[in-house]
């Protein structure tokens, strides 16, 4: 009899044990916490985005190359690589199809020392050199001082503006069929301008012979020179490229344009 409240107490334990049991299995699992569902929450949202807009998602994984303007090859490229590029590889006997000369790079630049005194002057030229090359223009700064001129160092003194590829061809298509044959008694431009490694320089006295330019508009007629950067080893080499682009050299046998 003495076990017998031994026996009961070890009974209402098993029983408690056994109800715990169960309701612990009658709950629910409890869900996952949310940092776990953020993971997976992200990728559904991609996947639904990306069943939206198929198109943006891989533009933006890549950037597509820029192409011209007017999705076409500019006129004097394809005129260089039909009929320049013949001619030359056969008058020099290149035996590389990659040696006969080419225009590298244009640079327009225009003078400005009147921007020392007037504040206007350089606001004017980098507009101008905007409209005529359809490219922003930068400032040139002075490097050293110079007392006789009351030039001090860091002071802007120009604008220039440096074009490759399609934008230098359409530029230097206008400036050889447009441009220079506007300039008033134009005879040709000379054929020493060259610096010895088949580059040349032309300068115009006003920038009014693009018609880009509005007459009306202009404050004032600045001059500005034109720099045909080509990868020519010698002037021969870069003279023959440029005739053959079109531009209009003075005339040999004319005795009163030698040596202009």
């Amino acid at each position: 009899m003495a076990n017998a409240p031994e026996e009961e107490i070890k009974n209402e334990a098993a029983e408690n044990s056994d109800s715990a049991k169960a309701s612990d299995e009658s709950k629910p699992a409890e869900e996952p916490k949310a940092e776990a569902k953020k993971p997976a929450r992200r990728a559904a949202a991609k996947t639904s985005r990306a069943k939206k807009e198929p198109g943006k998602t891989a533009a933006s994984a890549k950037v597509a190359k820029p192409e011209p303007a007017n999705g076409s090859t500019p006129r004097l490229l394809e005129s260089y690589r039909t009929e320049v590029h013949p001619v030359l590889m056969r008058e020099f006997g290149y035996d590389n199809t990659m040696r006969p000369p080419q225009l590298s790079k244009l640079v327009v630049n225009i003078g400005l020392g009147e921007a020392l005194t007037s504040s206007n002057a350089l606001s004017a030229a980098l507009g101008d050199l905007a409209i005529i090359t359809g490219q922003k223009a930068r400032e040139n700064q002075a490097r050293k001082s110079i007392a006789a001129f009351k030039l001090r160092e860091g002071q802007t003194i120009g604008a220039s503006v440096t074009m490759r590829g399609t934008r230098m061809w359409d530029f230097f298509d206008r400036l050889v069929n447009i441009a220079l044959p506007r300039v008033r008694d134009f005879r040709g431009v000379p054929r020493q301008a060259f610096d010895g490694r088949g580059n040349y320089t032309m300068g115009l006295t006003d920038q009014a012979v693009f018609p880009e330019i509005d007459y009306n508009q202009i404050d004032k007629l600045r001059g500005l020179q034109i720099i045909l950067v080509t990868t020519a080893r010698t002037d021969e080499e870069g003279r023959r490229l440029l005739e053959l682009l079109g531009v209009p050299f003075v005339r040999v046998d004319d005795p009163r344009l030698v040596g202009v």
